[in-house]
């Protein structure tokens, strides 16, 4: 495997479909360990985000894996559990908006509505069965890192509303984007 890199809009790959990983070998464990050290580098070049999951299409690799933070309060806990093939059987709860972003959309953030809870199944990095209920957080990350496996990002849900998108400015103070000025002059997002 080469040395593997985080990949941002215009790439499409992106839009890439994430195919089923067969077998676990040593090779996939260590993409997920670089999927870990790729978000944690880019969380270390920001002073007010957090890296809290990643997708391997994110990292050009087309295969059903994600990596989600463990605590999304705690900024020294720089631990990840590995889902691979994980999939949502199941949606509950309301539809709830709340602020997204992504690795490779910097500086983009949008109000997106999820499901408040699902239940996923997948395995985890040992092979081993997992099935998980996620609500709140955690299911919007799941949400956001099972779209990228279909090649779905979260400015695909929210395109059609203009007041949904957002940048941080110098203080990491959310700020509105100028739909015509900063979003549709900029095609590569679609």
């Amino acid at each position: 495997m080469t040395k593997i890199k985080l990949i941002t809009l215009p790439n499409p790959h992106l839009r890439q479909h994430s195919k089923r990983v067969g077998l676990i070998t040593p090779e996939i464990k260590k993409l997920a360990e670089e999927m870990i050290n790729i978000t944690l580098k880019w969380e270390d070049g920001r002073e007010h985000e957090l890296g809290v999951a990643l997708a391997a299409i994110q990292v050009d690799q087309d295969l059903r894996i994600i990596v989600v933070r463990n605590s999304f309060e705690d900024k020294d806990d720089r631990t990840f559990n590995v889902l691979i093939n994980p999939e949502i059987v199941k949606y509950e709860g309301e539809k709830i908006i709340d602020l997204e972003g992504c690795l490779s959309l910097p500086d983009i953030y949008g109000k997106v509505k999820r499901f408040s809870k699902i239940k996923v199944k997948a395995l985890d990095i040992n092979s081993k069965p997992i099935r998980l209920t996620a609500e709140g957080f955690l299911a919007r990350i799941i949400q956001h890192e099972v779209d990228h496996m279909k090649g779905v990002l979260f400015i695909d849900h929210i395109k059609n509303n203009k007041k949904s998108f957002y940048k941080l400015d110098p203080e990491g103070k959310l700020i509105g984007l100028d739909y015509e000025k900063d979003i549709k002059q900029n095609s590569i997002l679609w």
